[in-house]
């Protein structure tokens, strides 16, 4: 096995600019030959930090894990629980998308389509890392039920579902019609179907 190097700093560095690569062109775009001319190093100096081109893969998606986690999950958690603690989370989600902290917009949204019916390792930890987010928008709708601010027959699984199909249609249109208001549009999604659903039943 190839020995790895021990420069944290200089591992980031190279993993922050594959997970913008990958945000445009995808993991398969990823190659130790691109990024070592990117970055000015030599292959044989970057292959020691991987070793293959699926630990490459592997760990730029857990880096831009940890980047959406940090932009989008953590500032949300620092609201109370509820409906406010939601809407936090998806106006995160939406500003992480538009101010492009990937290059290519959204990273998940841009790589999960080239393995989604590829099983093997890649697959299970971009599933891993979208059920997470899945998990906590339906939690964070459940404690909104919890609290009186949803009706008790809210279906959480469902809105969640409706609330991230706003979020996604908004990074694809933008990214594929170039449409600027596609954001503002999602905004006003859903802050209407948030407005329905904490009305209905009343």
């Amino acid at each position: 096995m190839v020995g790895r190097p021990r420069d944290d700093g200089a591992r980031q560095t190279i993993l922050r600019r594959a997970a913008d690569i990958a945000s445009q062109d995808g993991l398969e775009g990823l190659s130790i030959g691109r990024l070592a001319t990117e970055l000015g190093m030599s292959k044989s100096g970057l292959f020691g930090y991987f070793g293959s081109k699926e630990e490459l893969q592997l760990a730029t998606i857990r880096t831009a894990t940890t980047i959406f986690v940090d932009e989008v999950v953590k500032p949300a958690l620092a609201v109370e629980p509820g409906l406010d603690r939601l809407r936090r989370l998806l106006d995160n989600w939406l500003h992480y998308s538009e101010q492009r902290t990937f290059a290519g917009g959204c990273f998940f949204f841009s790589v999960n389509a080239e393995f989604d019916a590829r099983p093997g390792r890649i697959r299970d930890t971009l599933t891993a890392a979208g059920q997470d987010w899945r998990d906590l928008l339906t939690r964070t709708v459940e404690e909104a039920r919890g609290l009186g601010e949803l009706p008790a027959d809210t279906d959480a699984d469902q809105l969640a579902f409706e609330l991230l199909a706003f979020l996604q249609t908004a990074n694809a249109a933008s990214l594929l019609f170039d449409d600027a208001d596609a954001y503002r549009r999602a905004r006003i999604a859903v802050d209407h179907r948030l407005g329905a659903a904490s009305r209905s039943g009343r």
